[in-house]
């Protein structure tokens, strides 16, 4: 499963949902039908009746939910479609997905560690790398050098 966004809260009293994409372009969940979402019990999916874009967020109605405290119990689960559903990503691009597991190193070739996690802050995603000490690094264009996926290797001009 490839984690694309996080319910947020319900909206409204008819069982919408606000889900926060993580997705490059907002409106990218739009080109899934079905939707994964992951509770205590695993993941379980979800029909999309309708989602639209509002603002930063999206609002969403899932097939069988028409009740807020229906909706309500779906706060905080993680939204994802799985991976086999989505386009190969073009010459030199990537999903956030691929970089987990990496092994971060700076442009001198001193590991930093592995990509633990991605966040995003809103002005730009950050790895979380876990190495001797945890390193915040954002994934920009001015610090990411090159990722090689097949190498599992991630170069960063960071310390």
């Amino acid at each position: 499963m490839v984690v694309m966004g996080r319910v947020r809260a319900p909206h409204g009293l008819k069982g919408w949902v606000t889900i926060q994409p993580f997705t490059q372009e907002l409106d990218g969940l739009l080109d899934y039908p079905e939707w994964w979402l992951r509770g205590s019990d695993g993941w379980k999916l979800h029909r999309v009746e309708e989602a639209i874009v509002r603002g930063a967020t999206m609002v969403a109605r899932f097939e069988g939910i028409t009740d807020r405290d229906v909706a309500a119990a779906l706060k905080g689960r993680e939204v994802a479609v799985p991976r086999s559903a989505m386009p190969e990503a073009g010459e030199g691009e990537f999903y956030w997905t691929d970089l987990i597991g990496l092994e971060v190193r700076n442009r001198e070739a001193v590991s930093l560690g592995r990509v633990e996690k991605i966040l995003e802050t809103g002005a730009n995603a950050v790895l979380v790398v876990k190495g001797e000490k945890e390193v915040l690094v954002p994934l920009i264009q001015d610090v990411l050098v090159n990722v090689d996926l097949g190498a599992g290797q991630l170069t960063v001009d960071w310390e």
